[in-house]
């Protein structure tokens, strides 16, 4: 089975945000106006962390896009008490939304901060309710959401794959997920980081990755490549 995994190169990345909205819209992500914001309401399975360290005027910032870390030891999956968050074959981790009882345990357990609960019942305001992603399931009011990589896409080029009776390529996965289709720098690399000739697997061994806080023992499969110093 392959290991889906995905490397991010923080020199190349702008903080366009590009890849924060191809998210939204591919997913069917809701939509919250200001008072559920301040009210921590917000979903966004992808997001551009600003890192800034140093005072003024001696200021250095970084920006770190943050999706779903898929972790290989995700405590979240250890804490749903319904089963409902679930690591599948190929190493993905998701949720059904059947099964999720909105507890969130898996919201407070997840050391990224990447679960979001939704809260209301789905609303898209004008014109962007006229455009759903009818690949992607409507969350219904309550349960707990995430980035899942894009499965959706996946399991297509996988179908149309083994319609033509062919492997899925190396190219094809790089740009698979919406995020990463949407980068204008391309910044961005999904694949098998079990294939030691993919992009994402060379990547990863480069001196330049890290990942974040692998102390935890999460070994979440999101790799960063360090900006080079200049």
């Amino acid at each position: 089975m392959p290991r889906w995994g995905m490397v991010i190169d923080l020199d190349k990345c702008t903080a366009c945000q590009a890849c924060t909205i191809a998210c939204m819209a591919e997913n069917n992500v809701p939509i919250v106006g200001p008072e559920e914001s301040q009210r921590q309401r917000a979903i966004s399975w992808h997001y551009v962390l600003p890192v800034v360290e140093g005072e003024h005027p001696h200021v250095q910032a970084q920006f770190i896009p943050r999706p779903s870390f898929h972790c290989e030891h995700p405590p979240c999956v250890k804490v749903c008490p319904a089963g409902a968050t679930y690591v599948d074959e190929e190493g993905l981790v998701l949720v059904n939304y059947d099964r999720c009882i909105g507890c969130k345990y898996c919201v407070t357990s997840c050391p990224y901060g990447v679960r979001y609960v939704n809260w209301l019942e789905y609303h898209r305001p004008e014109p962007m309710d006229q455009y759903i992603n009818p690949d992607v399931l409507l969350r219904p009011e309550g349960v707990v959401e995430k980035c899942t990589f894009c499965i959706h896409r996946l399991e297509r080029a996988k179908r149309e794959a083994v319609a033509r009776g062919r492997e899925l390529t190396d190219a094809e996965l790089v740009l698979l997920p919406a995020c990463n289709q949407a980068c204008p720098a391309s910044a961005r690399y999904f694949g098998n980081l079990d294939d030691p000739e993919s992009t994402v697997s060379r990547l990863a061994r480069s001196p330049r990755a890290f990942r974040l806080l692998e102390d935890l023992g999460t070994e979440p499969r999101v790799y960063y490549l360090a900006e080079e110093k200049s």
